[in-house]
């Protein structure tokens, strides 16, 4: 068998090598002056697209405030205008009221304010407590406690029609003063009190004192009784002095380990 050879024919063309086409590009002159479309640039710039702040968690937020909203960081707090410098105008007073009605004085003279429409001379009602640690039945909690029972504390530009409206609120009995003339507190005064509103530690509130008998209730001087030698409101702390062996031993125990006989 004799096999016919195939006249196919196939082409190789060989490109340049790349040395050969850099040689064709002419190096670009040093003192030649570039020119560009200012428009189109200015139009690209406007219609960029600003990538989102990326967060440890994936997400996207606009602002950080937004970011810590969601519970991803913490934004800067502002600070709090102090009460007394957001209206330097204004003087602080005191008016009495009825004892344990104190809270309920502040929300009626708060209503009278907007209904008679004298926020503007009359600007902060404030019944002044902290916070206290109670003890009782062997147990902690935290209430508030009155700094001035019976009193509440009023910043207002007094005139007559201002007067008026504190003093013609339900529970108010009178102005502290002098005879009818009200006698505003001074800034260290209010400083001072506001202050104490604001302190974080709350204190203590115990039903014995140093002298009184008191029975041991918890740890190894259970059921002893003793008598309070001293008591420490910051370290909550009391020392108690027990029999113990015929001898008088000073202990140191927690507030929760001793009660008033």
């Amino acid at each position: 068998m004799v096999r016919k050879a195939s006249s196919r024919t196939t082409t190789i063309i060989e490109e340049p090598p790349v040395e050969a086409q850099l040689e064709d590009v002419q190096p670009m002159d040093d003192n030649a002056e570039l020119s560009y479309d200012e428009a189109a640039l200015e139009e690209a710039a406007a219609t960029e697209e600003v990538e989102a702040p990326e967060y440890e968690d994936g997400a996207e937020y606009e602002t950080e405030a937004e970011y810590a909203e969601e519970g991803g960081g913490e934004a800067e707090e502002e600070p709090r205008p102090d009460l007394i410098d957001q209206h330097p105008e204004a003087e602080w007073f005191v008016i009495h009221t009825y004892s344990g009605y104190e809270n309920k004085v502040k929300a009626n003279l708060e209503h009278r304010i907007a209904s008679m429409d004298v926020s503007d001379k009359i600007f902060q009602v404030v019944v002044p407590t902290e916070d206290e640690i109670e003890i009782k039945n062997g147990q902690r909690r935290t209430v508030q406690k009155k700094v001035f029972p019976g009193y509440v504390l009023v910043q207002m530009m007094l005139s007559d029609e201002s007067w008026y409206v504190v003093r013609n609120t339900p529970g108010v009995t009178s102005f502290v003063g002098s005879g009818n003339k009200p006698i505003p507190l001074s800034t260290q005064e209010v400083r001072q009190i506001l202050k104490q509103m604001e302190v974080e530690a709350p204190k203590a509130r115990i039903s014995y004192q140093r002298g009184q008998s008191v029975k041991v209730i918890d740890g190894p001087f259970a059921e002893f009784i003793g008598v309070v030698d001293d008591i420490s409101l910051e370290k909550g702390k009391v020392w108690v002095l027990v029999s113990f062996f015929g001898r008088e031993t000073r202990v140191e125990l927690d507030f929760l380990q001793v009660e008033k006989l």
